[in-house]
């Protein structure tokens, strides 16, 4: 008997964005990497083919974060002194890209200046071919005087520069536009704050096709069904036409799920929780595996083995065969 499979048919595309530069384009990137392109919801492969999967992003610092998890710092003991040896390792470990993230303090433990942010970013470039995100450290006058130089420094790489938020946009942005880069739009979790900050980078004459959009998450068992309901809700407006929601979509599972207490604490816990390392990248590959079936077209993990694990869950998800 011949089962006939119900299909939605959407008006609305999700806009492509493309990251990095080869030497063809003007930048010195081995490869580029394009996301976005949908017509359905994830994997729905039996009503539209996904033109691009998605991309899994290492998460590296430009100096050393004592404030990770001690099986982080083991994970990438051999390299996380020298954030140029840890990008090529990320490369290594299969990495569609790098997200360096800028610590406020440098290894001397005085304030992070541009001078190093920008050797540093330099020095990854250097060092691996993939495309690159650089995310400031998180204080809107911080992130702006070292993603500047950062920009000016990388100009024609099409690097992503983040975190775009509602208080320290423009001045990213305008740098963005400045130098061809794109931008990582965050807001928290809302559909319509989303939506807005969306339009306000757009009206600065920023292209949509260099924005993405971090609509923010939580770790399992620490707020995801929100997460994964903003997402899906905004990946909804957007097949459904909506412009300004029509951006691929960028995540952070290990930056969440390396901070609650089930990936963090190895003593001290029940015996049931299990092996400690298992179980903090169970957290991170599940984590990161839900936010994939919400429209996550890019997820930043923190742990080579998490990426192993998610990648084999893509490669799974990617299959067009319907058993």
């Amino acid at each position: 008997m011949t089962v006939e499979i119900p299909k939605d048919s959407w008006s609305g595309t999700v806009r492509t964005v493309t990251l990095g530069a080869t030497s063809a384009d003007g930048g010195t990137r081995t490869k580029t990497l394009t996301v976005g392109g949908e017509q359905a919801l994830p994997f729905m492969h039996f009503e539209h083919t996904m033109p691009y999967r998605p991309a899994i992003a290492a998460e590296i610092a430009s100096s050393r974060p004592d404030d990770w998890s001690p099986l982080l710092l083991e994970a990438w003991a051999s390299v996380i002194d020298d954030p140029a040896a840890w990008a090529a390792a990320a490369e290594e470990a299969g990495a569609d890209l790098i997200q360096l993230a800028l610590r406020p303090t440098g290894p001397d433990g005085e304030p992070t200046t541009p001078d190093h942010a920008v050797t540093v970013c330099k020095a990854v470039l250097a060092a691996c071919g993939l495309p690159l995100m650089v995310f400031g450290p998180g204080q809107a006058d911080l992130d702006n005087d070292l993603l500047v130089p950062v920009a000016e420094a990388t100009q024609g790489e099409r690097v992503a520069l983040g975190l775009c938020e509602d208080k320290n946009y423009r001045t990213i942005v305008a740098a963005a536009l400045a130098n061809d880069h794109r931008v990582v739009a965050r807001a928290p979790m809302d559909v319509n704050l989303s939506k807005q900050l969306n339009i306000l980078i757009s009206d600065m004459g920023l292209p949509l096709d260099r924005i993405l959009m971090d609509p923010t998450t939580g770790a399992l068992g620490y707020g995801i069904e929100y997460g994964y309901s903003a997402m899906e809700r905004l990946r909804l407006a957007a097949l459904q036409g909506d412009a300004m929601t029509q951006l691929p979509m960028l995540v952070t599972p290990g930056f969440e799920t390396w901070k609650t207490k089930e990936s963090k604490v190895g003593d001290g816990v029940p015996e049931t929780w299990g092996d400690w390392e298992s179980r903090a990248i169970q957290w991170e590959t599940l984590t990161a595996v839900t936010l994939l079936e919400s429209g996550a077209d890019i997820i930043v993990l923190r742990h080579p083995e998490s990426m192993r694990q998610v990648r084999a869950a893509i490669d799974a998800l990617m299959k067009t065969e319907i058993a």
